[in-house]
């Protein structure tokens, strides 16, 4: 046992042992704070292409990447079925109708295999409008969407270029209360600016918020192509090594509640891209050590509320 509410458990059981697999798919959004209607450059940290597949950069329609990421995951993946993920930049950063285009295309490929429907977002591009939206598909498929939280401080996401607020959050948490679709959030830790104390208390925000079911918690880390990644090399700052990193999980998952799924546990870059810290580790291994780590210590989420 794990000690923790974990994605791919919870998917296990869902889908009743089949194996699934999200196929991202690039629909050629921007953000308020690359285009300039809140700011140029984008959030401080971010590269898109880091985090990107080369098989959806490279594919230029939705049609090719929806082919190319469908056979790959079957091929490589044993997929059984798929989750349409929506992941790159703010995909619901246009008008409804055009958003509606864009899911419509994707769903209709594949339509033997497809179960799921994820879109990744801001709070502050999310309305009643595009909720209803994704409430359409909800008949249909498993729908959730994505919202960077990233830290709970509105000086923290000033200095991080972010072009919204805590408060933009708690308004779309909001919006998102009664709603069919099912709400992530993910995090970043390790803002260098914040303490530990700090952090921890994101937790907070997570757990008054019912609807929240799914989290991504992710490390900071600096990748090429990023205004962050320049600062770093000028004048590098103190990042988390993974031990340290292992220890903060050891105190953060306790006081998460316990019915809140866990997606990820730490982020992931391209390793061209990744600049620091360097772990030295694929994934698997990263996350067998902290897997192992819980279970010496005898982690258990929620044990600490």
């Amino acid at each position: 046992m794990r000690g923790y509410n974990s994605y791919s458990e919870h998917l296990r059981e869902k889908y009743k042992g089949q194996r699934i697999y999200k196929v991202i798919v690039d629909g050629g959004f921007t953000c308020p704070n690359r285009d300039g209607t809140k700011g140029y450059g984008g959030c401080t940290y971010c590269n898109v292409d880091s985090f990107t597949p080369e098989t959806a950069r490279k594919q230029p329609t939705i049609a090719e990447q929806m082919e190319v990421g469908v056979k790959q995951a079957k091929a490589s993946y044993k997929a059984d079925k798929i989750i349409v993920y929506f992941q790159p930049n703010t995909n619901t950063y246009a008008p409804t109708h055009y958003l509606k285009s864009m899911y419509d295309e994707a769903l209709s490929y594949y339509t033997e295999d497809i179960v799921g429907l994820s879109v990744g977002t801001r709070p502050d591009c999310i309305d009643a409008e595009k909720i209803k939206l994704l409430e359409s598909y909800t008949d249909r498929f498993d729908v959730d969407i994505e919202m960077g939280m990233e830290s709970i401080y509105n000086d923290t996401l000033a200095r991080i270029n972010r072009g919204c607020t805590h408060e933009d959050l708690e308004n779309a948490l909001d919006l998102l209360k009664d709603s069919k679709v099912e709400t992530c959030v993910h995090t970043v830790f390790g803002f260098p600016w914040e303490t530990e104390d700090m952090m921890l208390k994101y937790a907070d925000v997570i757990n008054k918020n019912k609807q929240i079911k799914f989290v991504k918690l992710h490390h900071l880390h600096i990748v090429e192509g990023s205004i962050m990644g320049v600062m770093y090399k000028r004048n590098p700052f103190k990042l988390f090594s993974l031990d340290e990193y292992t220890d903060f999980l050891c105190k953060f998952i306790p006081l998460l509640r316990e019915d809140v799924v866990i997606q990820r546990l730490f982020g992931l870059s391209d390793q061209d891209m990744l600049i620091a810290p360097n772990w030295g580790m694929k994934k698997a291994v990263m996350q067998q050590q902290i897997d192992r780590v819980f279970m010496e210590r005898g982690i258990k989420q929620g044990s600490l509320l």
